[in-house]
């Protein structure tokens, strides 16, 4: 295990290192994240997120982890849906995010119907069978073992439970590649120095998504971990993809 390796960006490292390089990461950009998602993708990233709630179809009453929820934007949205009898579950790896996200839902008055929790995606601390729905935004390629943390939202959910990632992928349109790396590797690094006054983290962000399994890759590792009725959905010429299944 000591000499296994594992991708940070476009940089091999030590598996075990992973987790604390990704943290070092989160904790310089936390205080800007959410300027900088709406600079980076000229405020797509809310258009992508509400179409993401859409498809998970959150119900009154019901329970969900929002996984690697970060500043809270997903929660946000669900809150109202799942209703003061359910419980939504606002989970990151990371406490500068987790401790944003709180207080941005707290200065929007969403209380009463979240908790909060830092924990590792690869090991839930949370009962089996117990959740109605997982949700994970823009978190997975960040995750060092992607297949244990789809193996572990599977764990988690109910028969007839979903989980829905939303992430970025491959475009799907050939004039978009050159244009996209072009922005990833020139524009985002530079956005990161002017506005969060770190390049190497925007860097790092736009390594991680080349490195992230393509559409129909990620669909094999829901279908290895036990999903069943998986299906994905290509958004902003495949830019972000969003992708779903069901515990049978």
């Amino acid at each position: 295990m000591e000499h296994e390796t594992t991708d940070f960006g476009f940089t091999d490292v030590p598996l075990a290192d992973k987790a604390r390089r990704v943290r070092e990461v989160f904790d310089s950009v936390a205080p800007r994240y959410d300027v900088m998602n709406d600079l980076m993708s000229l405020g797509l990233h809310r258009v992508w997120k509400r179409f993401a709630v859409e498809l998970i179809a959150a119900r009154p009453g019901e329970r969900i982890l929002d996984l690697a929820g970060g500043t809270g934007d997903l929660t946000r949205l669900l809150a109202p849906r799942v209703g003061p009898q359910g419980r939504l579950l606002l989970a990151d790896i990371n406490g500068a995010m987790l401790a944003r996200g709180r207080d941005r839902l707290l200065d929007a008055g969403i209380a009463g119907n979240v908790d909060y929790v830092q924990l590792d995606a690869e090991r839930l601390p949370l009962a089996s069978q117990s959740l109605d729905a997982v949700i994970i935004g823009f978190g997975l390629r960040n995750v060092t073992d992607k297949q244990a943390a789809l193996g572990e939202m599977h764990r988690v959910l109910k028969p007839g439970g979903r989980v829905l990632v939303l992430e970025f992928s491959q475009p799907v349109l050939a004039p978009l590649k050159p244009l996209y790396d072009a922005y990833s590797f020139q524009v985002l690094p530079r956005l990161g120095r002017l506005i969060a006054g770190d390049a190497d983290s925007y860097r790092y962000l736009a390594e991680s998504i080349r490195r992230h399994p393509d559409q129909d890759t990620l669909l094999g590792m829901l279908h290895l971990a036990g999903f069943g009725r998986c299906q994905y959905f290509n958004l902003t010429g495949g830019i972000v993809a969003v992708h779903r299944g069901y515990r049978l």
